[in-house]
């Protein structure tokens, strides 16, 4: 039988790995809706969550994605590599890989933290959220794409926007992100510099090809998007480490390795977005039928027993590969600078602040994303 899973009970708001686990347990595939939304196929289990991410039968379209409210000459930009036919997916994906390898995000790490050293001396009230976590992705955004200095206050705006998620203010600073875009890749054509969008301009593939201006645009709102994903991962994880000693020793003996555990436990995607079903598929005895939507449960799969042993517990020198940036053709472009991001910000912090107590921790009621709406710490 096939588990239904009501996105608006509490139980699942409150506790989504019990309630997503408790599924996983039941069958590898399940139903998730909410009134007005869904339902939709859900698979549970890490393997086949593997398998699905990289199923050709299935694919990323427009209709996997909630479309802001924003001016039409602004949504040829708005429309990520994730939309793409897979062969102009993979065209752009090969220009642009590298200046996202491991090796170029760890190069970057001296110029990050300071950022983090300047917020975390700016940080008097002790609200990490707003203070620590909300600003940093933008600010290393705006390090990362090369804005002057002198925009760089506007953009601290367009990035609080982006943090808060979908909603009025969020579509409202969608032009001006864009054409500040527009703005630093005329200047780079100009006067390339030390950052990914001159790293992107001198990018040339073996037969000439290079991106466009308006595919660099789109790469930067891309970068803009999915860049906030350490504004919720960085304040999970400090709610973790200050809650939890055997943790918190955990990173301190491994930074690295116990960054790449607090995804797998703790990281904010718990579903993958939609994917439909390019012809009728059969899953696990079952009919899906074309057209139909198709997501992977992350937060099921990443503490999968099958996959990892003792698959609660933070274990710093765990091998096996999680999928808390997805897997396959869409991996998450940013994932190593997301780690190095996360780790300079949580070294400074508790090297800064060692005996950091939290005061108040909130959870935002969101089925699909594990974030904290409050975050307040006493020093």
């Amino acid at each position: 039988m096939v588990p239904e899973i009501d996105l608006t009970d509490m139980q699942v708001l409150r506790d989504p790995f019990t309630a997503y686990g408790r599924a996983r347990e039941q069958a590898p595939l399940a139903r998730v809706g909410a009134p007005g939304f869904g339902p939709m196929w859900a698979v549970t289990r890490y393997d086949d969550a593997k398998r699905l991410l990289v199923d050709p039968r299935f694919e990323i379209n427009t209709d996997s994605f909630m479309r802001p409210d924003v001016a039409a000459e602004y949504l040829p930009y708005l429309r990520t590599m994730s939309e793409m036919a897979p062969s102009e997916h993979l065209r752009q994906r090969r220009l642009v890989a590298p200046a996202f390898t491991p090796r170029r995000a760890a190069e970057f790490r001296p110029r990050i933290e300071p950022i983090v050293e300047r917020l975390l001396d700016e940080l008097t009230d002790g609200d990490l959220l707003t203070g620590l976590a909300r600003r940093l992705p933008m600010e290393v955004i705006c390090e990362l794409v090369g804005i002057a200095e002198p925009d760089r206050p506007r953009w601290r705006e367009y990035g609080a926007a982006v943090a808060m998620g979908a909603g009025p203010k969020f579509a409202e600073a969608i032009p001006g992100i864009l054409d500040g875009a527009k703005e630093a890749v005329a200047r780079k054509r100009a006067e390339p510099g030390d950052d990914v969008i001159s790293d992107l301009i001198r990018a040339q593939d073996e037969d000439g090809d290079r991106l466009s201006d308006g595919e660099l645009v789109t790469l930067v709102w891309h970068l803009v998007l999915a860049g906030q994903t350490p504004t919720n991962l960085i304040a999970n994880a400090a709610e973790v480490l200050l809650t939890s000693q055997g943790d918190l020793a955990a990173f301190h003996e491994n930074p690295a390795g116990a960054v790449d555990e607090l995804i797998r436990l703790h990281g904010p995607g718990l579903l993958t977005i939609p994917r439909y079903a390019r012809e009728d598929v059969e899953l696990h005895g079952t009919k899906i039928a074309q057209g139909e939507p198709v997501l992977t449960v992350i937060a099921a799969a990443n503490r999968d027993p099958r996959a990892f042993t003792d698959p609660d517990r933070l274990d710093a020198g765990r091998t096996a590969g999680h999928l808390g940036f997805a897997h396959g053709p869409h991996f998450c472009l940013g994932a190593s600078l997301a780690r190095v991001e996360t780790e300079v910000a949580l070294t400074a912090l508790l090297r800064r602040f060692p005996d950091l107590a939290i005061k108040e921790a909130e959870r935002a009621p969101d089925p699909g994303t594990w974030r904290l709406s409050s975050l307040v710490v006493s020093r």
